[in-house]
């Protein structure tokens, strides 16, 4: 206790605090994604003689005590957040504070003022347009997360703007909103099935919801890879065990949480090195991992 104190009065704990957030429902805190991601973060991390530690929110809070706590007692040095909202008060709220920070994607707050690692989701979502209008396909629905997630307004641009390029019309009744987990896609799918003109293909934007989305479709008698394509656009372990296997887009997890490491550091005067601080923003390519589900 005598060490930690003196450790928060001269503001180093050599700890950096991940936000991992649930969300409602949700048991499994996105372990597939997060895990391999994590394992880089810490280890580029321990390189500099940090440690990582995770904060787990309560699903629907979003974080926003549990940050306060965080940064108000110094429990760490900086923070790495994710999930990132389109408008997203846990960064006003550490750009305000003066507190370094990285994300996990991209954000409309905070300008380009601090550190970010984002996929590219909207060419992951036209790149997943193409390759269905390429099969003939051209009523194509897309499955994105609710709770304003950046990263579902990236996805569906990229959408509508592939469609527009083929020259299909945007149907709104073919995009549903659900919560990002199993949950969510077995709750959604079947109203985007439900559409006067029913889709020959969906987009999900990840396993989790892939996977109650094929479920539901299952129990309407629809079989995925067989009366209906489906590609998911985060792919994971995961994907390749499902019946069939899913088409999806791969990131490179553990990489990129070794560079978001880099990047968080780069950013903090006391580990920048000769150079100096300075803010790097970063958005990585995903690879097409084509399967048997399209």
């Amino acid at each position: 206790p005598n060490q930690s104190g003196r450790s928060l009065r001269r503001g180093a704990t050599h700890s950096i605090a991940f936000m991992l957030q649930p969300h409602p429902g949700d048991q499994e805190y996105g372990e597939p994604f997060f895990i391999p991601f994590l394992t880089g973060l810490q280890a580029k991390l321990a390189e500099s003689g940090l440690d990582l530690i995770v904060v787990m929110g309560a699903p629907g809070d979003y974080q926003q005590e549990r940050l306060r706590r965080v940064v108000e007692t110094r429990r760490a040095d900086a923070v790495v957040l994710a999930w990132t909202r389109r408008e997203d008060e846990r960064i006003d709220y550490l750009t305000q504070a003066g507190f370094p920070f990285a994300t996990l994607g991209r954000s409309r707050s905070g300008g380009d003022a601090y550190p970010s690692l984002d996929l590219d989701f909207e060419k992951a979502g036209a790149d997943a347009v193409d390759r269905l209008v390429a099969r003939g396909h051209r009523r194509i629905a897309a499955i994105r997360p609710s709770l304003d997630l950046n990263f579902g307004y990236l996805f569906l641009t990229g959408y509508r703007k592939a469609l527009r390029r083929h020259g299909i019309e945007f149907d709104p009744e073919l995009v549903a909103d659900g919560f990002i987990n199993e949950a969510g896609g077995y709750a959604v799918t079947p109203e985007v099935m439900r559409s006067k003109d029913p889709p020959t293909a969906i987009i999900f934007n990840n396993d989790a919801m892939a996977l109650g989305g094929c479920k539901a479709l299952a129990e309407m008698g629809i079989r995925p890879g067989h009366d209906i394509a489906v590609i998911v656009i985060v792919d994971t372990p995961l994907c390749r065990y499902f019946s069939p296997a899913l088409t999806g887009f791969r990131p490179p997890l553990e990489p990129m949480g070794r560079r978001l490491a880099e990047m968080l550091l780069a950013s903090i005067p006391a580990f920048a090195g000769p150079e100096g601080a300075r803010i790097i923003r970063e958005v990585w390519p995903l690879e097409l991992i084509a399967r048997d589900s399209d």
